[in-house]
């Protein structure tokens, strides 16, 4: 239900007081409304290029956009002490490579061809490729790479020391909504079970921090008419552009194309249909790599 979107790359700039905070709220960015068509433009796994101001004048890391979402609620500092949402345009990014603090000033990347002014650009895929060259050529002890996930080889060889798997019977709604809360957390977000909004509950949805809005939202299908969770899905995209997932058994997946075809054509592209079984063994890989990591003391 997701249609592949080409990369795009993007001069991201910022003080140095806004970088550091956007690190320290777990890698977040915004736009302001008036920036609205360059926000629309961005897609998930576009390239951005850290650009910090003066007193440091040059780039000082790179990444890629991994989801983007509207906030109504302050979250910056000024955005706090002015008690209003200044950048409500925000998307959450992926570090690849980043300079360390103190090294920001003395090892920054520079280049003629850029012209860093209004805070958020497009930029030609050539120009880009040889700032990240720069970057990548620079010495190991300046390098930051972000922690990545573990490799599917990986999990799979953990995971397969179990037994196999005894056919069971369905888990029950509240089985499955206990699993995504505990896969949220173990992707270090704030999980939250029955969310209030404005049309009701959202089963379950993701939070990256406690004053932000929900960036990912669940709603668990077992059985019955998937009618009412595709309207509160689609009412959670129109309000926080939040990534929309249904899950249910392979049963329901032709009730919900079947509307995503018609009534709710309109995120077709945005929602994903999720097997219950896939949410079981998400869970067990996750846990399984986790105490492995503790196993390991790291």
């Amino acid at each position: 239900m997701k249609r592949d979107i080409v990369s795009n790359y993007w001069l991201v700039v910022g003080s140095p007081k806004d970088w550091k905070t956007a690190f320290e709220q777990k890698n977040i960015w915004g736009l302001k409304r008036t920036q609205r068509r360059l926000w629309e433009s961005l897609n998930e796994k576009d390239m951005l290029l850290f650009y910090v101001t003066s007193p440091v004048g040059g780039i000082i890391g790179y990444g890629t956009v991994r989801i983007k979402f509207r906030q109504d609620q302050p979250l910056w500092p000024q955005e706090i002490e002015e008690r209003k949402v200044i950048w409500p345009l925000r998307f959450e990014f992926d570090v690849e490579r980043c300079l360390p603090l103190d090294k920001w000033q003395i090892s920054r990347i520079t280049s003629r061809e850029l012209f860093p002014r209004g805070g958020f650009q497009a930029l030609s895929q050539d120009i880009a490729q040889q700032l990240i060259s720069k970057l990548v050529s620079l010495p190991v002890e300046y390098r930051i790479k972000a922690p990545t996930p573990a490799s599917v080889a990986e999990t799979r060889s953990l995971y397969a020391r179990e037994s196999p798997p005894v056919e069971q019977a369905l888990p029950s709604h509240e089985e499955i909504k206990q699993k995504l809360m505990e896969i949220g957390k173990l992707q270090g977000y704030l999980a939250d079970e029955e969310y209030v909004f404005d049309i009701g509950k959202l089963d379950i949805v993701w939070r990256r921090l406690e004053r932000s809005v929900p960036i990912y939202v669940f709603e668990v299908q077992i059985g019955g008419d998937p009618y009412h969770a595709l309207a509160k899905l689609k009412h959670a995209f129109d309000l926080w552009n939040s990534r929309l997932f249904i899950v249910g058994p392979q049963a329901q997946f032709s009730r919900i194309r079947s509307l995503l075809e018609g009534t709710f054509h309109e995120i077709s592209d945005q929602i994903r249909f999720l097997e219950v079984e896939k949410i079981e063994e998400l869970y067990k890989r996750k846990r399984a790599y986790l105490d492995f990591e503790k196993e390991l003391g790291i």
